[in-house]
């Protein structure tokens, strides 16, 4: 599609020509309401260098051009303002959306690249909680968006599947566990296994001794010990994988810690290699002053390993079989401290791509109403709270009379709670922390998943009522409404919110984006009537509001939500 902010730029470049294109099209501005312009360029930094007033600046700027892309350019104080035509912009926007329809946005920009994006990574035969909600969602999103850009995805759920826990539930399944009764409930079971062992090793010290002593036959692969774990690994997955797909979550990598347990021996020895570790009080420490961070723990005191070790050998490999242009992890703010000693000794030991690996924080989620499910008195199933927004939402359903089966509610009932569940997790700014609130995030009013999605069933029954058809001669020129225009720029804007939310790791920039779709979309349907009688007319507005519902869909899919064409 022509590229607006391309053309100002190339204009005010000849006008300005010590000034690179590329500066100038990132001075231009997208003033905060239609009066003021499509398109804003302030004058105040050129001031200074041509020693004139900004507003004379620009005046004597738009004297010289001559387009006709504008309808006009005026000039209000120090800024220059540009109003597209109309009728040619229509025309631009809605030829190219009903030409590319749901590839409308995609682009070619990240062909060739390679990206890991490590998201969800929940821990085996421990709860799936609320508290994964943030990485699994927002990592899928950004999983979402770089392959909509091109890039070469690996989405990589690096399950905890290692460390000494296991040792304590074997212990714990020796002396009081039942396979039968964990397979009916895993994870829960699971938990109860653990938190009784963990209780009993504090008044049977010997407990914790026999837990070292079968994490140790597991690290020597001992028959019952990997078969025990194995176990765990199976049971935890059927739990896990019934959460990914209420979610609809796909990975193409299961590579958790224990994959590269017998990788961690070449880095400790890469280091030693490269005199990076030091005896710290017993324990393998690289100091990291000259990055202003405290140094970084590889080996305690009695030689076993740390997250640490594990995650430089995952790195390492990573690199070595992808080379990867961005090695992402989706991992809480918490972790903040401990990714940047992790980049810092990748750095220090001579990687060079460790600049390429991106930690990408988020804030906690907290509860409203406080726990929603009591099981064990200390966790919050993630299972539970998508099933309990299903529920939710298929009781509104089944208070109205839409005429619908009970097949349909069941399958939109569960298309709109888990939709308004994501739709709520990815309003906000990641890295802010928010309030999980059901009434809010369950209405179909305001900023709510189920408010754009009801707006997208809204369009497609509008469509169906017009009979309209994406391959009829459209005259564009008929949608001279300012409320039109409007509409026509947030779709034409769209491929910008992509961009953005890729390049800063923020999928809040497409919710935002769709939301203000929909509420100007509703605006019009309100004031405007579409399907007239004048055929020409009716097919123009039609034609917009085909526009609109592909770019909400497109927007949705995104995030990972279902855009269903009835509710």
């Amino acid at each position: 599609m022509f590229d607006y902010r391309d053309y100002i730029a190339k204009i005010l470049k000849e006008n300005l020509p010590d000034l690179e294109e590329n500066e100038l099209k990132n001075m231009i501005e997208i003033p905060p309401n239609s009066e003021m312009g499509d398109y804003a360029f302030p004058t105040f930094s050129l001031a200074k260098v041509l020693r004139k007033n900004p507003a004379l600046i620009a005046k004597e700027i738009k004297e010289k051009i001559k387009s006709d892309k504008f309808s006009k350019i005026e000039v209000k104080g120090p800024y220059l303002n540009f109003f597209l035509d109309q009728k040619i912009f229509a025309k631009e926007v809605l030829e190219t959306l009903l030409k590319e329809g749901a590839d409308y946005g995609k682009s070619d920009l990240g062909e060739g690249k390679k990206v890991v994006v490590e998201f969800s990574s929940p821990n085996i035969a421990k709860p799936f909680h609320i508290g994964h909600i943030r990485t699994t969602i927002i990592g899928n999103a950004i999983n979402n968006i770089y392959r909509f850009l091109g890039y070469d995805v690996i989405a990589d759920n690096h399950l905890g599947d290692y460390g000494t826990q296991f040792g304590m539930l074997i212990t714990g399944m020796k002396h009081w566990g039942d396979e039968e009764i964990i397979k009916k409930d895993p994870i829960p079971e699971l938990l109860k296994l653990y938190v009784k062992v963990n209780k009993a090793a504090k008044e049977k010290p010997e407990l914790a001794d026999e837990a070292r002593m079968w994490f140790t036959k597991l690290e020597n692969k001992d028959e019952e010990a990997v078969r025990l774990w194995e176990f765990f690994v199976k049971e935890s997955m059927k739990e896990f994988q019934r959460v990914y797909e209420l979610l609809d979550i796909k990975f193409d990598t299961y590579l958790g810690e224990s994959f590269f347990s017998d990788k961690m021996e070449d880095v400790v020895n890469e280091l030693e290699d490269k005199n990076l570790l030091i005896e710290s009080q017993g324990a393998s420490i690289v100091e990291l002053e000259e990055y202003d961070l405290p140094p970084a723990m590889i080996l305690k005191s009695d030689g076993s390993t740390l997250y640490a070790t594990r995650d430089l050998a995952t790195a390492i490999y990573r690199h070595k079989v992808y080379d990867f242009y961005k090695n992402i992890y989706v991992v809480g703010s918490e972790q903040n401290l401990y990714f940047r000693q992790l980049f810092a000794v990748l750095d220090k030991m001579g990687k060079d791509w460790a600049k390429d690996c991106v930690h990408v924080p988020f804030g906690m989620v907290n509860l409203k109403e406080g726990r929603l499910s009591t099981r064990e008195g200390k966790v919050v199933f993630l299972e539970d709270v998508l099933n309990k927004a299903k529920e939710g939402i298929k009781e509104v359903m089944l208070s109205k009379d839409r005429g619908l089966t009970e097949s349909e509610i069941e399958e939109l009932s569960a298309q709109i709670g888990v939709g308004a569940v994501i739709f709520q997790e990815l309003f906000n700014d990641r890295i802010k922390d928010y309030t999980f609130d059901w009434e809010k995030t369950l209405s179909f009013e305001g900023e709510t998943g189920p408010y754009v999605q009801y707006t997208h069933a809204r369009i497609a029954s509008l469509l169906e009522k017009g009979d309209f058809e994406t391959d009829l001669d459209f005259d564009f020129s008929l949608l001279d409404l300012d409320i039109e225009r409007d509409i026509l720029n947030l779709i034409y804007r769209y491929p910008e919110s992509i961009f953005d939310a890729h390049e800063k790791y923020q999928p809040y920039f497409i919710t935002r984006h769709i939301v203000e779709i929909a509420k100007t979309f509703n605006s019009y349907y309100n004031s405007v009537p579409i399907n007239v009688e004048d055929d020409k007319l009716k097919n123009a507005r039609l034609a917009l509001c085909y526009a609109a519902k592909s770019t909400i869909k497109s927007g949705l899919k995104l995030l990972g939500i279902k855009a269903p064409d009835r509710m």
